[in-house]
């Protein structure tokens, strides 16, 4: 587990025998510690690459059969996991499942009456509005005649009359339709067809083409509602046989298609192996914390037969990130920015603790932070009742990012909001309403708000998050030996400190220009200057600027605060004028007003302290030290939920080995 960096990766390689070839992988699948790389050329020219063979392609086969039988039969109660020891065990069990017809057989026949029963439903729904109609279908169709359905308002309907042309002898049987509409049955010359097509579209009108039916309305609809109980009487045994089928093959099926995807797996693997011609190679990153481990487990699988060592490179290592629970929530932001490389600082714990405070700071209101937290409850449960919300309030929750990014918001937004619910008791903020100063004459010690305080201590904030960024990019220069920069970096503290320190002096008048102590505020200045123009030019002159732009951009912590303040004065104020002229009009007027203001100063508070605090650490913060594009780590293998490994776990014995047909 990891704090403030990334895992340390080493690069290794191993050595070992063909007959152990098998063994290496499946414990390389099952440890996940290992992300596979493809061979350099040069060591690609000692061996040659691995080629498939008739045992994997059969492996693929047997595969895709599996999967489909897995997509075929309902979900089942399973047993313990199995246990295959070599792939000749998986392909005798696979080839002792004997469902395969029988299965592919019930699936096909209720494709197709699914397919029926959606064509009956159609064609019912169409005859109970032709129930104006009660002569037979088939009277309305020949070969040189099209005929349609329609139903429209009374205007499209006669624009659309008119505009068929008399020589395509279009005819018309018309009915009353619901709300005054106007349904009816055309049919015209088929030599018609483009001029209905546009006549149509130019009105509006949508045309269902007759289906091939004979008898009557009332006929046709007795005899598809008949068919219709005998479909879904067949789907229904069906259904049983499958689910019969299920009971006594799921648990097998299940576990023989994940031993296969294991296999899968093992093979796309052996692509980036070496072979000779009694030995193989590979190369991986693998956790520095985790080498001998796998050291150790492959020289058990292989009989002390595998050669695991380190290899020396400069290559850029994937980043494997290991924070801590409640850290790892905020790991989101980070990837959603950019990941870390693996040798760079992890920003993840700073901005765990710096984001909610920010979050709760420009929120400021107990009534707001309550409501945000109960939102974020509700997402992270899943959005129950979310089909009740309208329409394009789904859409637009939809557009910004899908459910598992909401729900990682959510999280991250639930400590935001409870430093906001604390902060607004403390200034007695309920949706910008002093709550306790009108019910128990509570007198917050921070009333009246004094900006100027506020704005100073968001100075000495910004203060401290660009120093602690110069120093964290000071340490990462250093590390990486390029001392110029590391000089560059603490040119930028210098500057930082001085500068804050000298304008708050002369703002408070604590010290003239004279003063021995606003001397040593200029020489922290120009030290810092001179350090920053001689690591990095000219250019140094901007980092100036940069600093001191930045340090004044966490004045926006209070300026989102006070907005959100005088938004909900302003909405309380106006609407309760409108509650007090006691007229009913003023009295709904002024509800609305609170309400729709209200509603809008929380969507307001989710998003302005969100996005804002999360800037503050992206652009003031990662900009002193932050590089990302890291690549990430992605181990070999997967887990496993129904088999088990055949390798032995420490210290015991190996798993059970359940095989074959299925245990009743």
């Amino acid at each position: 587990m990891g704090i403030l960096r990334p895992v340390r990766m080493t690069r290794v390689g191993i050595l070992g025998l063909k007959d152990d070839r098998e063994r290496v992988l499946t414990a390389l699948h099952d440890l996940r510690v290992a992300q596979i790389e493809t061979l350099p050329p040069e060591t690609l020219a000692l061996l040659a690459p691995e080629r498939g063979n008739e045992l994997q392609r059969k492996i693929g086969d047997e595969t895709l059969r599996f999967r489909g039988l897995l997509a075929a039969l309902p979900r089942a109660p399973v047993g313990p996991p199995h246990r295959y020891d070599t792939v000749d065990q998986i392909l005798a069990a696979a080839a002792a499942v004997p469902i395969d017809a029988e299965v592919g057989a019930l699936k096909v026949e209720d494709d197709r009456l699914v397919t029926e029963e959606r064509s009956i439903a159609e064609n019912l729904a169409l005859l109970g509005r032709l129930s104006f109609y009660t002569g037979r279908i088939d009277d309305l169709r020949a070969q040189s005649v099209l005929s349609f359905f329609g139903e429209t308002e009374p205007e499209e309907f006669e624009g659309l009359r008119a505009e068929l042309p008399a020589a395509t002898d279009p005819t018309f049987l018309t009915g009353p339709g619901p709300d005054h509409t106007v349904r009816f049955l055309l049919a015209i010359r088929r030599s018609g067809a483009d001029a209905l097509a546009k006549a149509a579209q130019h009105h509006g009108v949508r045309l269902t083409p007759l289906p091939a039916l004979a008898g009557t309305p009332a006929e046709e609809t007795a005899r598809l509602t008949a068919r219709q109980s005998e479909v879904v009487r067949r789907r229904v045994q069906i259904a049983e046989r499958l689910g019969a089928i299920a009971r006594d093959w799921y648990s097998t099926v299940s576990a023989i298609d994940e031993a296969l995807l294991v296999e899968n797996r093992k093979v796309e693997a052996l692509q980036k192996f070496g072979a000779g011609r009694l030995s193989f190679a590979l190369e991986a990153w693998v956790p520095e914390r985790d080498v001998t481990r796998l050291e150790s487990v492959l020289q058990g699988v292989a009989g002390g037969r595998a050669h695991v060592y380190t290899i020396p490179t400069k290559e850029e290592p994937p980043t494997l990130m290991d924070n801590p629970r409640g850290i790892r929530r905020f790991e989101f932001f980070i990837r959603f920015y950019s990941l870390p490389q693996a040798d760079e600082w992890d920003p993840t714990f700073v901005f765990a603790v710096v984001f909610p405070i920010f979050f709760g700071l420009m929120l400021g209101d107990w009534g707001y932070g309550l409501v945000i937290l109960l939102i974020s409850l509700w997402m992270i449960a899943g959005f129950p009742g979310a089909r009740f919300l309208p329409k394009f309030g789904r859409n637009f929750v939809k557009m910004i990012m899908g459910p598992k990014g909401m729900q990682q918001l959510a999280y991250a937004l639930l400590p935001g909001c409870a430093i906001a619910i604390g902060l607004g008791l403390f200034w007695d903020a309920f949706f910008g309403y002093p709550l306790f100063h009108v019910l128990f004459g509570y007198n917050p010690v921070l009333q009246p708000l004094n900006v100027g305080t506020f704005l100073l201590a968001a100075g000495y904030i910004g203060l401290a998050m660009v120093t602690l960024g110069f120093l964290f990019g000071l340490l990462k220069e250093y590390f990486r030996h390029h001392y110029r920069g590391a000089l560059g970096k603490l040119g930028g503290i210098f500057f930082a400190w001085g500068v804050a320190f000298a304008g708050l002096a002369l703002i408070h008048r604590a010290v003239s220009f004279t003063s021995p102590l606003f001397d040593t505020y200029v020489g922290l200045m120009v030290g810092g200057l001179a350090l920053l123009i001689g690591a990095e030019g000219p250019m140094g002159f901007m980092g100036v600027i940069e600093v001191v732009s930045h340090i004044l951009s966490y004045t926006r912590l209070i300026g989102i605060l006070l907005a959100s303040v005088i938004l909900a004065l302003v909405i309380n104020t106006v609407g309760a004028g409108l509650v007090g002229g006691g007229k009913i009009v003023f009295v709904i007027f002024g509800l609305v007003i609170i309400i729709a203001g209200q509603t809008f100063n929380v969507i307001l508070g989710v998003f302005e302290p969100g996005i804002q605090g999360a800037r503050l650490i992206f652009v003031e913060y990662f900009s002193k030290f932050y590089s990302g594009n890291g690549r990430p780590f992605r181990p070999f293998g997967g887990l496993r939920q129904r088999t088990v490994s055949s390798l032995p776990p420490a210290g015991g014995a190996p798993g059970p080995l359940v095989m074959g047909p299925p245990q009743h």
